[in-house]
């Protein structure tokens, strides 16, 4: 069965595929279905409304069943921001900047909105949170955007310190894929 992931960004389909742990579905993007230029404007105020105009759009435009996501960084001692603009807000740098002075702990939560949309446009979506801390400093090669700067509760590490074995299970993508699973299988058993 073909789920199509609302991305132009391969990195996501390989993430997404670790995810589903084996479930036998055929994981396409935008550009294995002619929709490379496709570019949805995401300006929506949360989370759940910037998922839900990917879902739509991409499954209104391929006919296939879609996921699509949506994720931010939520930090507490800044009042929520970078939150729905964290992917235009300027990086972990300008987090920590933007942190100076603010002692520990910084507490933060990254949050995930996963939506599924049939292509009739009948949607579920699920929301994982992994909360943890703002660190003082830059840590880790791994990952992209604000994993250096990201210490999940329970651990010492930043994401960009962990392998992807250890990230996925608690990450907020992680946690979100995990909530969706149910749904995703039961449409393999129904056949899509």
């Amino acid at each position: 069965m073909d789920i199509l992931l609302a991305t132009r960004n391969p990195g996501k389909r390989t993430e997404f595929l670790e995810l589903l742990g084996g479930l036998p579905v055929n994981v396409l993007i935008a550009e294995d279905v002619g929709l490379s230029e496709m570019d949805v404007v995401e300006d929506g105020d949360t989370l759940l409304y910037n998922a839900t105009l990917k879902a739509h759009a991409y499954a209104k435009a391929s006919g296939l069943w879609t996921v699509a996501d949506d994720s931010g960084l939520f930090v507490d001692a800044l009042d929520g921001l970078p939150g729905v603009n964290t992917a235009y807000y300027g990086g972990p740098a300008k987090l920590l900047a933007a942190l100076e002075g603010v002692p520990a702990p910084r507490t933060a939560r990254f949050e995930c909105v996963v939506m599924l949309c049939s292509p009739s446009l009948q949607t579920e979506h699920v929301v994982g949170v992994c909360p943890g801390q703002i660190g003082h400093e830059l840590r880790g090669l791994g990952g992209f955007g604000y994993d250096p700067a990201f210490i999940p509760d329970g651990y010492t590490q930043t994401f960009a310190e962990m392998s992807h074995a250890e990230k996925n299970p608690i990450s907020h993508r992680g946690r979100a894929v995990a909530l969706i699973l149910p749904a995703l299988r039961r449409l393999v058993e129904q056949g899509g």
